[in-house]
């Protein structure tokens, strides 16, 4: 048995330039890990077939890796990953894997391996928290080891691309990913009221992202769209498009109908994590 397991999901870290931009390597991942890995550590890589850009990443795959997960009996995970859609996954794994026994640490650059970047150095990092013994769900990134549970992208472009939002862990009500529609969706000024009931209308779910500290606006035909969705059993999560601070329930009047209306309350939660959390809790 390997003390690390490496589920190689794809993404920036491991690619090559292509006639269409940059793909997937052959070997790439692999051929840094004979030079990174900790003398005396072994490891295994478990690799996506074929490999995914992280912007193709869906709630399936978030199934496929906790599988790998639960099934590994050495010391850590390491989940390589595209930094797109890193904090949905991170927030997918945390809410789902709730304390797990080991290290489980996501790892990806924003620079490919062998280019001068931080790939070389977010990878070392990684493999040496996975091998730490500090059990949960991390991301290993630009010299920091970061909860995964309330990760922000932050920067499309720069090294020090994350950051985390503090987040309540609660116990997963679920280990696994159900097939249900969902989407994040946010207000904005002039949002048509058809629009909104039309993308509702074909949802079980939405994390909605309203303004400020929990307002959105007074329009009587927003305010049906969303109770009509409610009343014909979908749930509706709503965060504050702020990154921080969340929502304040009563505040304001400009609220009042969303929690009239049945609202879920999100609190201080990312809409990564309210998707991740509204999910498992219809799984």
């Amino acid at each position: 048995m390997a003390d690390i397991l490496i589920i190689y999901t794809g993404g920036t870290i491991g690619m090559v330039p292509g006639p269409d931009g940059l793909e997937p390597g052959r070997g790439v991942l692999q051929a840094a890990l004979a030079t990174l890995l900790p003398k005396g550590v072994t490891s295994v890589v478990d690799s996506f077939d074929p490999l995914i850009d992280s912007a193709n990443i869906r709630p399936t795959d978030w199934n496929l890796m906790l599988d790998r997960i639960d099934a590994f009996a050495g010391k850590g995970v390491i989940v390589v990953h595209g930094t797109d859609t890193m904090a949905f996954t991170g927030a997918a794994l945390a809410s789902a894997l709730g304390q797990p026994r080991v290290p489980v640490v996501l790892c990806g650059s924003m620079l490919p391996l062998g280019s001068g970047g931080d790939a070389e150095a977010n990878l070392a990092l990684a493999l040496h928290t996975a091998v730490s013994g500090q059990a949960g769900v991390w991301l290993a990134f630009a010299g920091r080891v970061l909860p995964a549970l309330g990760l922000v992208k932050h920067d499309s472009h720069q090294a020090d691309a994350f950051r985390a939002t503090p987040q309540t862990a609660l116990p997963p009500t679920a280990r696994r990913f159900a097939d249900r529609r969902l989407a994040v969706l946010s207000l904005s000024p002039g949002l048509p009221a058809a629009a909104l009931d039309a993308a509702l209308s074909e949802l079980d779910g939405a994390v909605l992202r309203v303004f400020g500290a929990g307002t959105m606006m007074q329009d009587a035909q927003i305010e049906a769209a969303l109770r009509q969705a409610i009343a014909k059993g979908c749930r509706i999560r709503a965060v504050s498009q702020c990154e921080t601070g969340g929502l304040e329930p009563a505040a304001y009047a400009a609220g009042a109908e969303l929690w009239a209306a049945g609202v879920e309350n999100g609190g201080t939660e990312t809409p990564e994590l309210a998707l991740a959390r509204l999910l498992l809790s219809l799984s």
